[in-house]
């Protein structure tokens, strides 16, 4: 699969943003789904980079180390605090989609 657009695009901070900014939206409307959508689409916007450098199976890990990383900020953000809990998820899956898929 050819993307040439996706395969210049940087994921890492798309991955970041799309988790920092979903809790941001999410927090300043009082709207969770809102917040979902912005974390959708950036999930979306960064799968697509991660299949076109990467292939199926690192797309398939870096998905889930993403969704893996919402899922375990909620749970973290009682012990820690709801900003420390977001920016750790966003660090740790930023650093996974640099290392595994930016980098090439």
């Amino acid at each position: 699969m050819n993307l040439p657009a996706a395969q210049a695009l940087p994921t890492a901070p798309v991955a970041a943003a799309g988790l920092v900014g979903g809790y941001l939206v999410a927090r300043a409307t009082g709207v969770r789904p809102l917040g979902g959508a912005v974390l959708a689409a950036a999930g979306v916007l960064a799968g697509r980079g991660w299949l076109a450098k990467s292939g199926a199976g690192t797309t398939a890990a870096l998905s889930a180390i993403y969704l893996g990383g919402f899922g375990a900020s909620h749970p973290l953000a009682k012990k820690v605090g709801a900003w420390p809990a977001v920016l750790g998820a966003a660090a740790v899956s930023a650093g996974a989609a640099h290392v595994l898929s930016d980098r090439r």
